[in-house]
């Protein structure tokens, strides 16, 4: 009898504090570093350097992230590539497997998991996406087809641990990719937020600080450079993810493959050449950033003035406050209901009406297919002579750094 009390004793012990003993605010903290894990091993691992292959992993990482993402997620290596990869290649259509621009941002914060998972079906998919992704025997046999039972274990693995908070524990460790991924990252980040860059899609940067998602959330900078291994690009702007592959970098684990483009400046050309187009069309994505700054700064000006002249509240201050937001985006990514109202502004500035045309002119050099390199480099000395005649200070700089520009 009393050998069974000490058993049941033993037992409610563990149940209520589990092997560590660790309090609720202990448990609180480890559950936190476990999440942050997670998220590690989804954004080095199987986004950076297996969607991307931005960079190269040592086998110790990357069987430890499998190992990990089996046991917290019970996500398939090959299927989240392949989903992902999709994700890039029919990017804001309808056959994205979770755009919130086609799908509406409702579906994909709430259902952004069901989204992951019927994709996860399509073969088509898996087969046209998927490859090079692992394929050796722990694959085949165990992380594969026995998906489910990691989480499983998982469970079992927290509740021996912490006692019966270890089923909150894992409760939070399943809810948190669904809702940061799935949720957050694939729906706001292509819903609000800042853009660095015109990327040919709707990504956004949700904050310049990523700690709780790993960097994911400089969504628009991975969109505009998909194949780096880095994702922030502003002083400003923090990537964890980056600051432990550098660490991985630095002890023989990782092998950074790409980073971001920086234009670089030289001494200023007396003329635009072809070393200066490879230049520019090697960065146009920042080119095209730098450009868009002057426009609003242009704007800016334009509701100073309105201002000064008394036009508080009228409908051409308010048309020019939609252009400060609207008018550096390609004309395609400015909404139907605002299109009226930012021409209006513009015909009421000549200034903007000129900036506004030679931003599709210098647009224009790596967007027509049907130019030789000889005639893009002439169209580009055209571009430069026409900014600075313009009296437009802004674009007189602005020739001034693209014939500076070196590849």
């Amino acid at each position: 009898m009393n050998s069974f009390s000490t058993v049941w004793d033993s037992l409610v012990d563990l149940l209520a504090h589990g092997l560590l003993g660790f309090n609720t605010w202990e448990v609180v903290a480890v559950a936190l570093v476990f999440t942050h894990i997670t998220i590690a091993a989804v954004t080095i691992f199987l986004h950076r350097a297996q969607a991307h292959r931005a960079l190269d992993l040592h086998a110790i990482p990357s069987h430890f992230f499998r190992l990990w993402l089996w046991l917290t997620t019970g996500m398939v290596t090959k299927e989240w590539v392949a989903i992902h990869r999709k994700h890039h290649a029919k990017c804001e259509t309808v056959d994205d497997p979770h755009s919130p621009q086609t799908r509406g941002i409702k579906t994909v914060l709430l259902t952004g998991s069901e989204l992951y998972r019927a994709e996860s079906k399509v073969q088509e998919t898996l087969d046209k996406y998927g490859h090079n992704t692992p394929d050796d025997w722990i694959e085949r046999h165990l992380y594969t087809p026995y998906s489910w039972q990691g989480v499983g274990l998982m469970l079992v693995v927290n509740v021996l641990l912490f006692g019966a908070l270890g089923a909150t524990v894992w409760a939070v460790q399943m809810m948190w990719i669904p809702i940061t991924a799935a949720g957050i990252i694939n729906g706001i980040g292509h819903w609000w937020g800042y853009r660095n860059f015109e990327a040919v899609d709707a990504s956004t940067n949700i904050s310049p600080w990523g700690i709780i998602i790993g960097g994911e959330e400089l969504h628009n900078n991975h969109h505009t450079y998909p194949t780096s291994a880095k994702l922030s690009v502003k002083p400003y702007e923090f990537d964890i993810g980056w600051a432990y592959i550098r660490l991985l970098e630095m002890v023989g684990l990782a092998k950074v493959r790409k980073t971001p483009p920086m234009l670089k400046l030289g001494a200023v050309r007396p003329v635009a050449d072809d070393k200066t187009l490879e230049a520019i069309i090697a960065n146009r994505y920042e080119v095209m950033a730098k450009y868009a700054r002057h426009l609003r700064h242009a704007c800016a000006a334009e509701l100073l003035h309105l201002k000064a002249e008394g036009a508080a509240g009228t409908a051409k201050l308010a048309n020019m406050k939609l252009a400060q937001r609207w008018l550096h985006r390609d004309e395609e990514k400015i909404p139907q209901d605002v299109k009226a109202q930012v021409a209006l502004a513009v015909e009421h500035s000549p200034r903007l009406a000129k900036l506004v045309a030679m931003r599709e002119e210098l647009r224009q050099l790596w967007t027509r297919t049907n130019v030789s390199a000889e005639q893009a480099v002439v169209d580009l000395q055209a571009w430069c002579k026409a900014a600075e005649e313009s009296g437009i200070a802004a674009l007189q700089e602005f020739a001034l750094k693209l014939r500076a520009a070196k590849a």
